[in-house]
């Protein structure tokens, strides 16, 4: 027996910053995938893990800065990989670093990767993933033992292996996510990158050089004692997936568990630190 979806069609306005904020919050919930559209974006969530109730708590649903209006309406069947095909476009981040899907054309840019998010997060479009592409292409990580934490698609372990860094470990607590990722490693011929499923227990007595972790406030806040204990000395903590207003409690924490701030990238509100252990 087939899943049953539900397709949520929001209008949002304004549309970029809304969309971005929007799909966030959603992804906190069991929705699924992500199409942005004319108006918005169209998000998908199985059916049996609806409830009448599930939009209550979306913060910019309650915001006035955003005016958004939505309707629903039951699929059968969705295929993902088309759905996403029609609206995946490559993407240029500072000229050196090219993100792209099986089906779009080589480039000549330094790093050419090639991502089939499936129903995956982290293809390069979103200001968190973007920003820590970023940091990356900034950073000489040849050698330095590597951990992705919430690697969703692994794009950002299969760029620090392309620039020398490993071994690297790609962790998520999502099967799909944990599975794309292998895929992706793979049709990127990574040999350095190692993919596990699970959360920040896997890390007890690892230790890394550089720590990615690309996941939200909460999760970065609950965690971040775990990382300390597994960033060797001299170690790059990069941390991204919230907003200008939450620095303050990331950098407190941060701080107060002995690591200096080095650098931030802004993008669209969202943001992206650099510490150093």
């Amino acid at each position: 027996m087939s899943n049953i979806y539900l397709g949520y069609h929001f209008k949002v306005e304004p549309k970029e910053l809304g969309s971005e904020i929007l799909i966030a919050e959603l992804g906190e919930l069991p929705f699924e995938s992500f199409v942005e559209s004319e108006f918005g974006v169209t998000a998908y969530i199985q059916k049996q893990l609806w409830n009448e109730h599930i939009l209550d708590e979306l913060f910019i649903l309650q915001s006035p800065e955003f005016a958004i209006s939505y309707t629903i309406e039951e699929i059968e069947q969705v295929n993902w990989n088309e759905e996403w095909e029609k609206n995946f476009e490559p993407i240029d981040v500072d000229g050196k670093c090219h993100v792209r899907a099986p089906f779009h054309p080589k480039t000549n840019a330094e790093f050419d990767i090639v991502i089939e998010p499936k129903m995956s997060f982290g293809t390069g479009h979103h200001e968190t993933t973007h920003m820590m592409i970023q940091h990356l292409l900034e950073m000489d990580v040849r050698g330095m033992k590597t951990l992705d934490m919430g690697c969703g698609t692994a794009i950002l372990a299969i760029l620090a292996e392309m620039k020398g860094a490993g071994p690297i470990d790609a962790i998520d607590i999502d099967n799909w996510c944990y599975l794309n990722s292998i895929e992706n490693a793979q049709r990127n011929n990574c040999t350095q990158i190692a993919v596990y499923e699970g959360d920040a227990t896997l890390l007890k007595g690892k230790n890394y050089d550089l720590i990615i972790a690309n996941i939200n406030r909460n999760i970065l806040l609950a965690d971040m004692q775990s990382y300390v204990d597994c960033l060797n000395p001299n170690g790059v903590l990069l941390l991204s997936g919230f907003y200008n207003e939450d620095i303050p409690a990331i950098d407190d924490c941060c701080t107060t568990k002995g690591l200096t701030f080095v650098k931030k990238h802004e993008r669209n509100n969202w943001v992206s630190l650099k510490y150093v252990n």
